[in-house]
């Protein structure tokens, strides 16, 4: 029988009698706070243990000689120990529910057993989150009972029955998800909604179709989602949640669908669609997507997506429009490098002229734009062209020609990639290392091997990897070595590649280290090593060994900051272009939030650039090496939740499964694919405009916190 669990302490209740021949009173069960099971839930889901292991058996003593006769001890007092088995039968609903969550994230195939039975619960709201939880166990087992579940009274049951269906993958279910949309469809449950409408929990049975076309996505079911959106005459709905599942389905059969809803008045449903038709590469959708440009000028959001798609359809009549958009100072800075990237991928010679006068331009990610342009419109007369020009000044530049040189097949690249060895900037290496291993340059062996003692961190993880890919017969043996002298880096990321590379190699070679590997003190690290031996080697029992997740020492499970926040805080990003506002969501994402606090509050993110920026998807920050790998030297747990990716949610970027850290990412429109897989912990909720102004290599000055009584 499986204890009872507990927060791994022991509660002494010791009653006696009135008189000393009374038999001993069995001490009563604690009775356990709300708060204090609040706690105990959030530490397991943070250890990533669905219980803490039971207590030793308490060893009672013998009774002394002298003792009264008649005078016996009393029973041992009860044992505590918190487990979510237990917590997901408590009374209270709001328990039971946010147990349920603790059980999806973490993530053991046991959990299954313990959230079937809550599809059953009398309490939608347990059950709607007891779906979402088996979606993240993705458990296929459970599929039965969620096809079920398609048909809860509740449609917030159904649409997140769905939604567990589609992260599970099961494409059998696909009808039965199907019919679910197409039945809440004719019973008008989007018909009167607008285009452009995401707000959540406004409208239940709305929210069951957006759950449901997304699921059919994942399910890769495109018959039953057409079959759902369209009406007897073939007309669909201009909501945009149906153009977003058409064009992440792929297929062609969807271009007529994608075609109409191009035409509708919603910016999301004109980008959305406009990214199908792109996706789908068919020219004679190219004179469409040029007339949506013009009304769109005004609207960078869907112009970006209009512009990507000109460059991925390929047709050549479409140079002209984009070398509009190209060459006029007045249009959005981030259309422009679309427009660039779009010209590239039409390997367009009328506009080598154009990108060529770019090489010079104040904004250096302009100018690495366009040194990828020239690059890919003429590869033969890139070295000509690098020859006439200086060594850019920002190191981002020279990462982009290392870039070019690596697809460039003349010898004389390499040697030009060999120089760049030399670039005072280290952010620049890894690229050069990653090029010239494209390259199989000679000698490439002992290069790496050599750089693998880098101090950068940056070096060594490119090494790391050049050597799996290549495998060289010294390579197994140096990144051995590698990994022992990475355990004393703050970040885990060196051992994280040399993890990846060893395995490479094969079991024989990798299989001490990934054992090593299993007791890190970083928690990521430990799944990067089971999931590896798992491939290599499955009789190695890995699940067990890395649990319970290591936490730092002054982790406070109980603060009520954490089990029962009063306020919701909020955070103010400072720029140069106005300040973003954001209202952190401290019950969804405790412990996120709780690490971005106390980061803002020790200045780390005051001066830090915006290092990445994809028009009409995200802009991030947080990387203090400003060349996306950076972070703060260790990594948080995901804190997966039922929120949406939609215009302005703040989310927590990864590189694998709770690698988050410092660097988070605000989305410029709705990114459904993001669901429940990067942790949201916040939302826009004044400068969105500063949002979408931003651009790649813009500043955060300041970030500030106010946590309900002062801003600081």
């Amino acid at each position: 029988m499986r204890p009872r669990t507990s927060l791994g302490f022991v509660v002494f209740a010791f009653i006696f009698g009135a008189c000393a021949s009374a038999p001993p009173v069995a001490p009563k069960a604690p009775v356990i706070a709300p708060n204090q099971k609040m706690s105990w839930i959030l530490r397991l889901e943070d250890q990533r243990v669905l219980r803490v292991p039971a207590a030793a058996p308490i060893v009672v003593a013998p009774v002394p000689a002298n003792q009264k006769k008649g005078r016996s001890l009393p029973p041992p007092p009860p044992v505590i120990t918190p487990d979510l088995g237990v917590l997901v039968t408590d009374p209270e609903p709001r328990i039971r529910r946010r147990a349920a969550l603790a059980v999806g994230r973490v993530a053991l195939p046991e959990g299954a057993a313990l959230l079937l039975p809550l599809l059953a619960d009398t309490d939608a709201e347990v059950r709607e989150m007891a779906a979402f939880a088996l979606g993240l166990l993705a458990d296929k087992t459970a599929v039965p009972v969620l096809t079920t579940a398609l048909a809860d009274a509740d449609p917030r049951v159904r649409g997140r029955a769905a939604e567990a269906l589609g992260l599970i993958g099961d494409a059998a279910s696909a009808p039965a998800v199907g019919q679910m949309v197409a039945t809440a469809i004719a019973r008008g449950a989007i018909g009167s909604i607008a285009p452009d409408e995401e707000q959540w929990g406004k409208n239940p049975e709305a929210d069951a179709v957006r759950l449901g076309l997304f699921a059919l996505v994942r399910q890769k079911g495109y018959e039953p989602l057409a079959a759902a959106v369209q009406d007897p005459s073939g007309r669909v709905p201009g909501w945009w949640p149906v153009a977003y599942a058409l064009q992440r389905a792929g297929d062609r059969r969807a271009l007529p669908l994608l075609q109409q809803l191009a035409r509708t008045p919603g910016r999301y449903t004109r980008a959305f669609a406009a990214r199908g038709l792109g996706a789908l590469k068919d020219t004679s959708s190219a004179p469409l997507l040029r007339s949506m440009l013009d009304p769109a000028a005004a609207d960078p959001l869907v112009t970006a997506s209009i512009v990507r798609a000109l460059g991925q359809v390929g047709a050549a009549e479409s140079v002209e429009a984009l070398l509009a958009i190209l060459t006029n100072p007045r249009a959005d800075a981030n259309v422009r490098l679309e427009a660039l990237s779009a010209l590239a991928a039409l390997k367009s010679a009328a506009a080598l002229p154009y990108v060529q006068a770019l090489l010079t331009d104040e904004w250096p990610a302009l100018r690495a734009a366009a040194v990828r342009a020239a690059g890919a419109i003429d590869p033969d007369g890139f070295l000509v062209l690098l020859s006439g020009l200086e060594p850019d000044e920002h190191w981002a530049v020279r990462d982009a020609v290392a870039d070019v040189l690596a697809a460039i097949p003349d010898e004389p690249a390499t040697d030009r990639l060999r120089a760049m060895l030399d670039d005072q900037d280290k952010r620049v290496l890894p690229s050069v290392i990653a090029g010239l291993t494209q390259r199989k340059a000679a000698g490439l062996d002992a290069l790496l091997i050599t750089q693998l003692t880098s101090a950068d961190t940056g070096i060594r993880a490119a090494a790391a990897t050049a050597l799996g890919e290549l495998r060289p017969a010294r390579g197994a043996a140096a990144l051995r070595d590698a990994y022992r002298a990475a355990e004393s880096d703050s970040s885990s990321d060196v051992r994280d590649a040399v993890l990846t590379a060893l395995a490479a190699y094969g079991a024989p070679e990798a299989v001490d280290t990934l054992k090593t590997a299993l007791t890190a003190r970083d928690w990521a690290l430990r799944l990067k090593a089971a999931a590896l031996l798992k491939r290599l080697d499955p009789s190695i029992e890995a699940t067990e060994a890395i649990r319970p997740a290591p936490a730092p020492a002054s982790t406070t499970y109980d603060s009520s900051d954490l089990v029962e926040p009063r306020v919701s805080p909020h955070a103010f990003l400072e720029t140069a272009k106005g300040t973003i506002e954001i209202e952190l969501s401290v019950l969804d994402a405790p412990q996120t939030t709780r690490n971005f606090i106390t980061l803002a509050r020790k200045g780390y993110f005051n001066g830090l650039q915006v290092h990445r920026v994809v028009p009409n998807f995200v802009i991030q920050t947080g990387d203090p090496r400003g060349d996306g790998s950076g972070g703060p030297g260790y990594s948080i747990r995901d804190e997966l939740n039922e929120r949406p990716y939609v215009r302005g949610t703040v989310g927590m970027a990864l590189s694998g499964p709770d690698t988050g850290g410092s660097q988070f990412f605000i989305t410029h429109s709705p990114q459904p694919h993001l669901d429940a897989k990067y942790t949201v912990f916040g939302h826009v909720v004044s400068g969105m405009e500063i949002v979408d102004r931003i651009q790649q290599l813009d500043v955060i000055q300041r970030v500030r916190i106010w946590d309900g009584k002062e801003l600081k």
